[in-house]
C-alpha cells in the first residue's frame, strides 16, 4: 500500500467537468489525479467533426479561462483545442487511456485514505473520489438481426465518407438530424427511420427547419412511426405504417443516443433510484453519494435522464464538491 501513489482526490473522467474538478482542486492546493479511459475530452472527440454546440463559448468556459472563437457558437474542433490548451496551460495531472476498473473502500483507513482505485494500468490511494464519467460510451442498441455488420455505426464522424451511398439514419434528434443534413449535402441518398411522428422538438433551432424543409421537398426521405427490423449487407427491412419495406442500403447510422455506465456506480455501492431514471443517490448540496467520500459531477448525476445536465450547468459541480472536500481536509 505504501508504494501506491496517493492523492486527496482521484477524478474518474477527463471530460470538461473532470477538468473543471481538477482546476478547482489545484486552486485549493488539493492533490489530485485525473484518470481517463480514452483521449482527453473523449466524449467530445467522438462528436461529429462538423458539430456546432448549442451553447455559446462563454458558457463552456472552465477555470475562468476565456474560450475565444470566431462564431458565437463554437464547433467540435474549437472545443477540443480549447480544453487541450486549458489542460496544458494548467499543467494538469492526468493519465490518459487508463480505465478505472474498480473502487474499493479500505478496511483500514491509514492517514485518512479511504479508497483504493484500481485501473487497467495501476493502483492508487485516495481520500476522495469524484466520478465525472459522462454518458457517451454506451449506445442504445437497435437489437435487430444484422446490427453487428460493419456497415452499422453508432458514432457518426465525417459526412464525406458517405458520398453517393444509400444511407439510413435511425433517430430524429440532434445527432440524427446533423448526420442526415450533412451526408445529404455530400451527395448521399438519405432515408431517416423515425420511431415517432415528427422530428424531435429539442433539435437545434437552426437545424430543425432545415431538416423539415428537406423532408417536405423530398430531398431527404423520412419514414415516420417506423423502425428497422433487420439489416443485411445490401438492404434494410423497415416496419412502416404502410407495411414492411425493403430498402437498398450501404450504411446505417444508428443515432439512437447513449447512456451512462450506471453499472459501474452500482458495482462500487452507489445506490440508484428504483424507477426508470435510475438516478444515483447523492446530496444535492455537496454532491456526495451514499458512500462517504465519493462524489458525482456532471451528467452522471441525472442517471438515465441525460438531458438534465450539460457542460454549462454542470461546471458549478466542481466548486461545490471541492469546497466540501476542503472543509473535511481541514
Amino acid at each position: 500500500m505504501e508504494n501506491m501513489d496517493q492523492f486527496d482526490v482521484v477524478i474518474v473522467g477527463g471530460g470538461p467537468i473532470g477538468i473543471a474538478c481538477a482546476l478547482a482542486s489545484k486552486a485549493r492546493n488539493v492533490s489530485y489525479l485525473i484518470l481517463e479511459k480514452g483521449c482527453l475530452v473523449n466524449s467530445l472527440y467522438n462528436y461529429p467533426q462538423q458539430m456546432t454546440f448549442f451553447s455559446t463559448s462563454e458558457k463552456l468556459e472552465i477555470g475562468n479561462i476565456p474560450f475565444v472563437c470566431v462564431s458565437p457558437k463554437p464547433n467540435r474542433n474549437e472545443a477540443l483545442e480549447y480544453y487541450r490548451r486549458v489542460s496544458k496551460l494548467a499543467d494538469l495531472h492526468i493519465k490518459l487511456f487508463e480505465e478505472v476498473v474498480g473502487i474499493k473502500e479500505l478496511e483500514q483507513k491509514n492517514d485518512n485514505y479511504l479508497f483504493s482505485i484500481q485501473s487497467n494500468k495501476g493502483s492508487y490511494l485516495a481520500k476522495n473520489v469524484i466520478i465525472a464519467t459522462g454518458f457517451h460510451d454506451i449506445p442504445y442498441l437497435l437489437n435487430v438481426p444484422g446490427e453487428h455488420l460493419s456497415k452499422v455505426t453508432h458514432y457518426y464522424k465525417d459526412p464525406h465518407f458517405y458520398a453517393f451511398q444509400n444511407v439510413a439514419i435511425v433517430g430524429a434528434n440532434n445527432s440524427a438530424v446533423d448526420a442526415a443534413l450533412e451526408t445529404w449535402r455530400k451527395g448521399a441518398n438519405v432515408t431517416m427511420v423515425i420511431q415517432n411522428e415528427e422530428i424531435g422538438q429539442r433539435v437545434k433551432y437552426w437545424a430543425r427547419p432545415d431538416i423539415v424543409n428537406r423532408i417536405q421537398e423530398g430531398s431527404i426521405k423520412a419514414l415516420y412511426n417506423s423502425n428497422i427490423i433487420s439489416i443485411s449487407e445490401k438492404s434494410i427491412t423497415v416496419n412502416t405504417p404502410d407495411g414492411i419495406m425493403e430498402i437498398p442500403n450501404d450504411w446505417v447510422i444508428a443515432a439512437t443516443g447513449y447512456q451512462p455506465n450506471l453499472g459501474f456506480l452500482s458495482a462500487i455501492g452507489i445506490k440508484l433510484a428504483q424507477d426508470e431514471t435510475k438516478k444515483p443517490e447523492y446530496n444535492e448540496a455537496t454532491h456526495e453519494t451514499n458512500i462517504k467520500g465519493v462524489y458525482l459531477a456532471g451528467v452522471i448525476c441525472g442517471g438515465m435522464n441525460t438531458h438534465s445536465y450539460f457542460i454549462e450547468n454542470s461546471i458549478v459541480h466542481a466548486d461545490i464538491i471541492l469546497e466540501n472536500i476542503v472543509q473535511k481536509i481541514k
